[in-house]
């Protein structure tokens, strides 16, 4: 499968992949940003892209980021479907009790290619019994 990338910002670069066999590829910010604890920035990345037929891409955290910094994207997994064609943007929150600081180049998150499936939605009257039937939000227990 093929990823088509382009460059609109001359801070830009090209996700990568860190590790061969990484399911994520890093993204980059093209500016210097300050977020405050508790604050929410849009961090551009210069980028626009092209997916593949029947694939979108997902936006997630930098675990090390959130772990070390307290710093995670809000709306994850953010979603990017295969025919938007704008600038990919990362909304990042600030959970620490610091000031974060983004530099041009930082790794500000991961974009994951997944495949979508595409369903026909069918209403209905009723749906079929299962085992956990309505059990959820923690009906298996804390344990």
């Amino acid at each position: 499968m093929e990823l088509f990338i382009e460059k609109i910002h001359a801070n830009a670069k090209i996700p990568s992949y860190a590790h061969s066999g990484d399911a994520g590829m890093d993204l980059y910010s093209i500016e210097d940003v300050i977020i405050k604890p508790g604050e929410i920035k849009l961090i551009h990345t210069g980028i626009k892209i092209q997916l593949p037929k029947n694939t979108e891409a997902q936006i997630r955290p930098r675990s090390g980021l959130a772990l070390k910094e307290g710093i995670t994207v809000l709306n994850t997994p953010g979603t990017i479907d295969e025919g938007y064609r704008g600038e990919i943007g990362v909304i990042l929150i600030n959970h620490s009790k610091k000031e974060f600081i983004v530099e041009v180049g930082s790794k500000i998150a991961q974009m994951v290619i997944k495949p979508v499936f595409r369903v026909n939605v069918i209403e209905t009257q009723s749906l079929s019994k299962s085992t956990r039937g309505e059990g959820g939000f923690g009906s298996t227990g804390p344990k």
